[in-house]
């Protein structure tokens, strides 16, 4: 999508800092951190949100999720513990229109989220 912020930054039009990529997806530190490790992980196509993506296409979600344990492994909070986060449509607080992870981790959680 040509305005999508998370596509710019796939196609390297907009800088991140990047922690992870491959041929299906890419993973990022977030700009607006809400813990001390806050990465986002977003597959290279564009699929609005988790309503959006077909059942032939559903093994991107394994793959981000597997890369999500991977990285929290390597970033050394797998043992204490993190979250992953999913925000799908306006209501749950979804800004971005490109599906995307939310790693979160080297702070206590707090449940209900909010």
């Amino acid at each position: 999508m040509e305005d999508c912020i998370f596509c710019k930054i796939i196609n390297k039009e907009i800088p991140a800092s990047i922690v992870f990529e491959d041929e299906k997806m890419i993973a990022f530190n977030d700009i607006n951190p809400q813990a001390p490790i806050h990465i986002l992980l977003i597959p290279r196509e564009h699929f609005a949100s988790l309503n959006d993506i077909p059942e032939e296409k559903k093994n991107i979600l394994s793959h981000l999720l597997l890369k999500a344990r991977q990285i929290a492994q390597e970033k050394g909070i797998a043992e204490k513990g993190y979250r992953i986060v999913l925000n799908t449509e306006k209501d749950s607080g979804q800004e971005v229109f490109h599906i995307h992870f939310h790693l979160l981790g080297r702070r206590r959680m707090h449940w209900p989220p909010g």
